[in-house]
C-alpha cells in the first residue's frame, strides 16, 4: 500500500516526495520550526530544526515511542529548536542531522516508506 502525508496542521493537501523539502523550508522561513506530517496508514513523521540541523523521528501511530535519525560520531549540541508550544530545546548533535540530510530522509520516507538506505537512526521503543 503506498502511503499519502498531509501537513498535520489540519490541511488535507497532501504533500509529496517531491514537494516536503519545499513545504518544510517555507515553514521554518516561516517561524514553523516543528512539523508533524501523518499519513494515510496512521504513521507520524516528525520533523524539528534549528534552520542548520533537524531532528527526523517516524513513529507507527499517535503515543508510539517510534525511530529517529542519528549522526554517528557527532560531537556537541545544538539550540535552537523551537517546538510549536513555544519551548525552546537544545539536542545533542548525535540525535540530529544536518538538514540537507533531513531533507533527504523525509522525502525518502514518503517516497518508498522508510529511510534511505544509508542513513542512521535508532529505535526508541
Amino acid at each position: 500500500m503506498i502511503e499519502s502525508w498531509v501537513v498535520d496542521d489540519g490541511s488535507s493537501l497532501p504533500v509529496s516526495s517531491e514537494t516536503v523539502r519545499d513545504t518544510l523550508q517555507a515553514r521554518a522561513d516561516g517561524g514553523q520550526y516543528e512539523t508533524w506530517l501523518s499519513s494515510s496508514s496512521g504513521r507520524l513523521l516528525a520533523f524539528v530544526t534549528n534552520t542548520k540541523r533537524a531532528s527526523v523521528s517516524l513513529l507507527d501511530g499517535e503515543g508510539e515511542p517510534g525511530e529517529h535519525a542519528v549522526d554517528p560520531g557527532a560531537e556537541g549540541s545544538s539550540e535552537g529548536f523551537i517546538l510549536s508550544n513555544g519551548q525552546h530545546d537544545e539536542y545533542p548533535d548525535e540525535d540530529t542531522v544536518p538538514l540537507e540530510e533531513a531533507f533527504r530522509f523525509v522525502g525518502c520516507i514518503l517516497r518508498k516508506g522508510s529511510w534511505p538506505d544509508d542513513a542512521h537512526w535508532v529505535v526508541d521503543r
